[in-house]
């Protein structure tokens, strides 16, 4: 599963340098720009262009107004949430087993993600496909038309993420007719509501933080 024209060495970099572009932009995130900027660089242009875009964006931009953008973004916006179940399965019993079946492939792959991390934060899922693969890009593959909703809301709202989301399906075959499809109905119908009983896996105030 890899897009074309670009190698296994180059998706692994792209998939990297994602999951860190999808951090909060703090002091410590931010230190890592020239790490990406030659990332940017060794990439294929499908894949470097977007990157070095937003490397430019956020090496031009006061931190504090990369801060906000980011709550206003990931934190207030449901369309914009970073965490691929919410998509399918919304707060219910049935993204709990999806979250499980995410868990379940990083310890066959030998993945360990941090402590309070869910194991389908878009972040979590580029770091752990980088070191593993078939394994999670399998599972990426199946929650494609969360990742294209994901793009369709940044891109309305003229989003510097975009870029982000554009650098990881440069790596990733294009999605399918029935990706787009099923994408299309989650615009029109939304998650499935919460069930009764059922506590929230990630509270829909902090829904995209990942700090």
């Amino acid at each position: 599963m890899i897009g074309k024209g670009v190698d296994a060495t180059a998706r692994a970099r792209a998939l990297q340098a994602a999951a860190l572009c999808l951090d909060y932009p703090d002091e410590t995130m931010l230190a890592q720009l020239p790490l990406l900027r030659q990332t940017a660089a060794a990439l294929p242009s499908a894949a470097g262009a977007p990157l070095a875009r937003f490397v430019e964006h956020l090496a031009t931009t006061d931190p504090g107004e990369l801060a906000s953008d980011y709550v206003d973004t990931f934190d207030l916006r449901r369309r914009c949430c970073l965490y691929l179940t919410y998509y399918a399965y919304g707060d219910t019993r049935q993204r709990g087993m999806a979250l499980t079946e995410f868990a379940q492939a990083y310890r066959e792959a030998g993945v360990e993600i941090a402590d309070g991390e869910l194991a389908d934060h878009l972040g979590v899922v580029c770091e752990a496909a980088a070191r593993a693969p078939q394994a999670v890009l399998d599972l990426l593959r199946r929650h494609r038309a969360g990742l294209e909703l994901l793009r369709d809301a940044l891109a309305e709202g003229g989003s510097a993420y975009l870029d982000v989301i554009d650098l990881i399906r440069a790596v990733l075959p294009a999605a399918t007719p029935e990706d787009l499809r099923r994408a299309l109905h989650l615009a029109h119908s939304g998650p499935p509501a919460e069930e009764v009983g059922l506590e929230p896996f990630a509270p829909m105030e902090s829904v995209g933080a990942r700090r």
